[in-house]
């Protein structure tokens, strides 16, 4: 064989192990993504292969059955959703922007928190936190959370938090940019004048690390979205089907 195609098959060779690097690196990235997030003593499960996650891609969202209970968004980041007077059960959503596994309880029974509250037959706590620890998943988390609380009205408040699941980015790709975030904010009909250099400077981004990291110890959250009920965890099965979780409530409000 000749200097010229020992080359030749070295090239070849060498191409060919670079196909199969590429092909195996696919392959993990791929399992990653439907593993699990482990963040600084939290674990965000995205059990996308999971019974649960099955039968939230096959549930049927309720339509919205009345306008929205009163939203007030409260000093430490939290939304507070209920109508006058109704004090119990409580409902408290733990979320990450960035946690895909929330986006899909939001799409799948977000609106049924919704018209609970909107019947008086609950009130809802929103938890914004960020639960990630690795980037660009932290940042993005961040970002989004920060943002949030730049957020005074409650209803332009909610109609964020909607988007911002909405327009959720890859966790493996960086996303809620500033403009972005700032795009988000007019569509939800926020008009107060500080908000853009809210949410470019990220003002809040201290307070939501601050808040996520006290809450996920008082509440020993292992994954999101956690969601309580007068303080007892309810059942992925449960949460994922909003028959089911309509049921599970309403009978608390007994």
């Amino acid at each position: 064989m000749s200097k010229g195609e020992r080359t030749k098959t070295k090239s070849q060779t060498a191409r060919e192990k670079i196909k199969e690097q590429q092909a195996a690196a696919r392959a993990r990235d791929k399992r990653k993504r439907v593993v699990t997030y482990v963040t600084a003593g939290v674990v965000a499960v995205a059990a996308v292969g999971a019974g649960w996650w099955y039968a939230a891609s096959t549930s049927r969202p309720e339509e919205a059955s009345t306008a929205l209970a009163p939203i007030a968004v409260q000093p430490d980041g939290t939304a507070v959703m209920a109508k006058a007077g109704v004090t119990a059960p409580v409902v408290d959503i733990y979320e990450d922007f960035q946690c895909p596994a929330c986006k899909e309880l939001e799409r799948v029974s977000g609106q049924t928190f919704k018209n609970l509250a909107a019947e008086g037959k609950a009130k809802v706590v929103f938890h914004p936190i960020t639960i990630f620890s690795q980037e660009p998943t932290k940042s993005n988390s961040v970002r989004a959370g920060a943002a949030s609380r730049c957020v005074a009205d409650g209803k332009q408040w909610l109609a964020f938090h909607d988007l911002l699941f909405k327009n959720q980015p890859s966790e493996t790709a960086e996303g809620f940019l500033p403009d972005q975030l700032k795009q988000w904010g007019k569509e939800a009909g926020v008009t107060a004048p500080g908000f853009d250099e809210c949410v470019t400077s990220q003002k809040h981004a201290q307070a939501q690390l601050s808040y996520s990291k006290k809450v996920s110890d008082e509440q020993k959250l292992t994954h999101t979205p956690t969601v309580k009920l007068n303080g007892t965890e309810i059942d992925n099965q449960v949460l994922f089907s909003p028959s089911q979780l309509r049921d599970e409530i309403t009978e608390a409000a007994k």
